[in-house]
């Protein structure tokens, strides 16, 4: 039995952007900084001319998207925080608590405690440098953000308390991830 007030009660959606909506436009950003949830900052990790061999035999096989998984938090962080004064608690909220929430995945990610898996990332928050696809770890040649100066730098990132990138060096190994199995999604 649904009561007349329920029926004018608007259900809660939880929704993405792209990259380029969160970073480059200042308008647009502030609207996003008062309203989203999840950042959703999709990507792509292959390049332009590996993605185009993938798709040789059939079409279907090219992987969408646009490479940004790697300057993806220095972007974020570079329009909301240094450019909009988000504060560096929502920043980490819409970059990895709330996602593991929508995602079911939180406490397992999303948050520094016992018993969750030690993914971290370390963040100078005042260097500032540009954007160089040759620089990146990922198989993409090219970035939407080539030449593009941002203050902020990840340093270091740890999976599972095991450091996999150190500055310019990959140390990770093929085959290292882990599936997991999402519980309910949750709000953020």
């Amino acid at each position: 039995h649904i009561k007349p007030q329920d029926q004018r009660r608007e259900p809660e959606v939880f929704g993405e952007t792209g990259r380029t909506h969160v970073a480059p436009e200042p308008d647009e950003l502030r609207v996003r900084r008062r309203h989203a949830r999840l950042p959703a900052l999709p990507s792509q990790p292959h390049g332009l001319l590996y993605s185009k061999q993938q798709g040789v035999d059939s079409f279907r096989r090219i992987p969408n998207g646009a490479p940004g998984v790697e300057p993806r938090l220095p972007l974020v962080f570079d329009g909301a925080v240094v450019t909009h004064g988000m504060s560096g608690n929502r920043f980490v909220e819409i970059t990895a608590t709330a996602p593991a929430r929508l995602f079911g995945l939180f406490p397992q990610k999303g948050t520094i405690a016992v018993g969750s898996d030690a993914d971290l990332v370390l963040f100078d928050p005042a260097e500032r440098w540009t954007i160089r696809a040759a620089e990146h770890h990922s198989r993409a040649d090219y970035s939407l953000f080539e030449g593009r100066e941002v203050t902020g730098r990840v340093k270091k990132v740890f999976a599972r308390g095991q450091c996999i990138v150190d500055g310019a060096r990959w140390l990770g190994r093929e085959g290292m991830g882990r599936y997991l199995r999402r519980g309910a999604s949750g709000r953020p």
